[in-house]
């Protein structure tokens, strides 16, 4: 019993001794204010702590550990001789007169650790406050948006002022030319947009809207007709960027915050120092990404010493190593501010880019976009703020504000170059041939040719589908043209008319179109409501309607095989078209069409083949008569009516010449669609329902890239002949298309069920980073996978002996050999096998190009196969 009592006294006695404490209170030697986060430790040990926010701390005393280190950036470091007997310890810290100007931070492979990190704590800190400085706690607010882009061409030395002969021949160059006040480069500004947003915000009912209030546009764009298309891709790009939020979205990526909890894992925090910004005293935390290379920020945060944890002011800066294209030099530099009312919120937001692409020969050019929050407002707001569709509302006079108006809103002047824009523009067109040089500009950029400058009435194009060629047209030649809202802004023209030298048809295409809504353009504009009525005569591969691409671009012209099976198509379409501001889409249309076999695709049904085989068993027809027998269908019509709905929050577009193009793909898509036709109503041969459902969403994996997947399905319900049911979207050409299948023949498969995925990988380059030649050549990897199942019906299945001698159903396309025997070339699926095809591309070659190898995985029985190919697109992307 006593031995048990003196163990256990002995072992109470050294956990005493190992659990024994120092703490105290770190203080400024200057000013006795409390110092928080300094580090705390034992040198050598690993053992450490830091000050809370009242600068105490406590750590345990360990045996034979004498020397405790107190220290922190901007400080003399104290080393204090400690021993058991120190229980409370209190230490005053003198301050180092220093200032960092520039801190190049050069990530190694040094033991960085989150666990008990100073900086790591301060971050969290940061985090757990966003709260107090979220507007949007309150029940209402209003304030206003100043926001200024610059585009400019960058870097213009001084041989090039003294010795080029453009600035020699033309002087109103040289006045153009000034100083950028941040990198100290002559500059010579092409393009400044100037745009006014008032911001509202109600918490309950919950509403938030964006108000366009002005917009001042001067420079190149306004050469073009799609000259919104430069300001809008460089809003879109250069996004605002809130750092309150835990991911944002910039340069088209997805950008995780320092101030977030992913921002935790995967950025490196350092505290660098204890300065003033303006009066008050902050401390700087330094930043970099856990990879050089991986798409995310250096910079610095500078954070109020005091109980808020605010953000007073943060710095951004992409790393010359990252993976990013074009991008040389970027700053982003954003200060905080607290309002009369006491508010915290972002009050200046200054970008600054130096871009350049192939820089010997094109230079290199600036982008500046300067935005100011102002007259802040927290009482309540009337209704009728809150009544109008959409998020953003562009106010009817947005484009037509007098001087008064930008006197009273433009929140930093513009400089003298900025100002003289529009004469700068004018010299411009006044000098001798530039107009030559803007038309074939327009025509290689806009793939359209205007008939007159500077409001063209008429443009001319697409220019690449003037000159093709098919099997059936053999040389074709196109003219197109399309009326602008020069003409009419709400009434739209558009056709073609095209010719065959080996067909000798003629094909044409004419629309009209009626604008519910005032275009500046064209008709396609978001959002879109209109009216339109079409009528078209032309040569089409029956899976044509399946795959969005026109059909005369020269560069898909060009076939991987062999394609000789078409029709000729008559089709009047009368289409409806409403579209949402928050991304739903409505379109009803009806349709009568008219389909004639042509090529070596022909129609005949299984009662004709019947008919076929007993007259020539008969003697009564010969074998080379097969083709064009009297048993074939010369044709077949449909009428048919559909509704189609599409939801895609979030989306935005830029405006083209010839289509409208999404330009954020990160929108979620979903679309569902019903066909309806009824036998006998404007002379339709046949009955049936048709119903489609497609998804599309873009997965973000950080550093690893971005997963994008399609899913689509569709079922026809009703008997039909074949050129009715469900084709695979093929892809006969060289050029990559969009959700289309690379190595499916025209026709292969024929369904009335089918569902298909597909899903890629852009890697960004996280694999070929890490081999040194890759890396410097910022080649990108990608991976994909496309799958197909397909299911075709009995009562749709002309291989059935219980349809050997249906009147609907037809023979499946395909071919007479020598032999005068017959060779489908179309098939049917086996329903526990779906078609699969895998890819692995490589883009970003030379910033510009996409190369793929497609390999097919399965079916490669079938004489039609076509096992593997290559594929290739032009493709520019950060």
């Amino acid at each position: 019993m006593v031995k048990r009592l003196l163990l256990i006294f002995i072992g109470w006695f050294c956990m005493m001794e190992i659990a024994a404490q120092i703490h105290g209170v770190v203080v400024d030697a200057n000013s006795g204010e409390p110092i928080p986060y300094l580090n705390i430790y034992y040198d050598g040990k690993g053992v450490g702590t830091v000050t809370n926010n009242d600068g105490e701390y406590s750590i345990a005393y360990h045996a034979g550990w004498t020397k405790l280190t107190f220290s922190m950036v901007g400080y003399e470091t104290q080393e204090i001789i400690v021993s058991a007997k120190t229980s409370e310890l209190n230490v005053s810290m003198k301050e180092i007169d220093q200032m960092l100007d520039e801190i190049i931070i050069r990530p190694k492979k040094e033991k960085y650790s989150r666990k008990n990190n100073p900086a790591v704590e301060m971050i969290k800190k940061v985090i757990a406050s966003k709260r107090r400085t979220d507007l949007k706690q309150k029940d209402f607010y209003q304030y206003y948006k100043y926001q200024k882009i610059m585009f400019a061409k960058n870097n213009i030395t001084a041989d090039t002022l003294r010795e080029s002969w453009l600035f020699k021949q033309y002087p109103f160059f040289r006045d153009q030319v000034e100083v950028c006040d941040v990198t100290g480069k002559n500059i010579l500004p092409l393009s400044v947009d100037e745009t006014v947003y008032e911001n509202v915000y109600r918490k309950e009912p919950h509403s938030e809207k964006t108000y366009v209030r002005g917009i001042n546009s001067t420079g190149v764009n306004e050469l073009f007709s799609t000259g919104e298309m430069l300001t809008t891709v460089l809003k879109d790009v250069f996004q605002d960027i809130d750092i309150y939020q835990d991911r944002f979205r910039f340069l088209q990526y997805p950008f995780d915050s320092p101030i977030s909890e992913a921002g935790i894992r995967f950025y490196k925090f350092y505290i660098m120092d204890t300065i003033y910004v303006e009066r008050d005293k902050c401390f700087r935390l330094s930043f970099v990404p856990n990879n050089s290379q991986d798409f995310g920020f250096t910079g610095s945060l500078y954070i109020l010493a005091d109980s808020t944890y605010r953000v007073k002011q943060c710095q951004l800066n992409l790393p010359k190593k990252t993976d990013i294209n074009f991008v040389d030099h970027m700053v982003i530099d954003q200060k905080f501010g607290e309002l009369p009312t006491g508010e915290w919120t972002l009050l200046e937001d200054d970008m600054l880019c130096e871009m350049s692409y192939l820089k010997k020969v094109l230079g290199s050019f600036l982008v500046r976009r300067t935005t100011r929050y102002f007259d802040f407002n927290f009482d309540p707001l009337p209704n009728r703020l809150f009544k109008q569709k959409g998020k953003e509302i562009k106010d009817v006079n947005a484009m037509m504000r007098d001087n008064e108006f930008w006197s009273k809103y433009r929140q930093e002047d513009l400089t003298q170059s900025e100002q003289r824009m529009g004469s700068f523009v004018d010299d411009l067109t006044k000098i001798k041939g530039f107009k030559y040089v803007m038309f074939f500009l327009k025509a290689l950029i806009e793939n359209f040719v205007e008939t007159s400058t500077p409001d063209s009435k008429v443009d001319i194009g697409p220019i690449n589908t003037m000159i093709t060629s098919n099997y059936i047209d053999g040389l074709r030649l196109r003219a197109s043209a399309q009326t602008t809202a020069n003409l009419n802004p709400h009434l739209f023209l558009k056709g073609y008319y095209a010719y065959g030298f080996k067909d000798k048809r003629s094909k044409y295409m004419g629309e009209v179109e009626y604008s519910f809504d005032k275009k500046e353009y064209l008709p396609r504009e978001f959002p879109k409501h209109s009216m339109t009525f079409t009528y078209q005569y032309d040569n089409m591969l029956p899976s044509d309607k399946f795959i969005h691409t026109d059909k005369d671009n020269v560069f898909t012209s060009l076939k991987v095989c062999t394609v000789d099976q078409y029709n000729y198509e008559r089709k009047a379409t009368i289409k409806y078209e409403r579209e949402r501001e928050f991304g739903f889409k409505t379109t009803a249309f009806v349709r009568y069409a008219n389909y004639e076999p042509c090529g070596k695709l022909f129609y005949r049904t299984m009662a004709g083949e019947s008919q076929l085989q007993s007259a020539i068993a008969n003697g009564r027809l010969s074998g080379t008569e097969w083709v064009h027998s009297p048993f074939n269908t010369h044709d077949i019509t449909v009428a048919e009516a559909s509704i189609a709905f599409r939801y895609a929050p979030g989306e935005t577009f830029v405006n083209t010449k010839q289509r409208r193009l999404p330009v954020n793909l990160d929108a979620p898509v979903f679309s569902i669609q019903h066909t309806l036709s009824v036998k006998g109503i404007l002379g339709s041969d046949y009955t049936y329902n048709m119903t489609d459902f497609s998804a599309y969403k873009r997965f973000w994996l950080n550093s690893w890239g971005n997963i994008d997947v399609y899913l689509k399905g569709g079922i026809q319900w009703n008997k039909v002949p074949f050129p009715l049911l469900i084709m695979p979207a093929a892809n006969l050409s060289y050029i990559i298309q969009e959700e289309t299948f690379n190595l499916i023949n025209n026709m292969e498969f024929l369904n009335d069920r089918y569902a298909s995925l597909d899903v890629s990988w852009n890697m960004q380059g996280k694999l070929f980073n890490r081999i040194p030649l890759l890396k410097k050549l910022k080649w990108r990897e990608f991976i994909g996978v496309k799958c197909l199942w397909g299911k075709l019906t009995d009562k749709n299945n002309p291989f059935l002996e219980q349809n050997r001698n249906d009147n609907v159903l037809m023979m499946f396309p395909g071919h007479y050999n020598a032999a005068g025997g017959y060779d489908y070339s179309s098939y049917v699926m086996d329903p526990h096998k779906p078609y699969v095809e895998i890819t692995a591309g490589i883009h970003n070659i030379f910033k510009l190009l996409h190369i793929e190898y497609v390999r097919r995985l399965n079916y490669n029985n079938l004489p039609t196969a076509n096992k593997w190919g290559i594929r290739f697109m032009i493709r520019t992307v950060f």
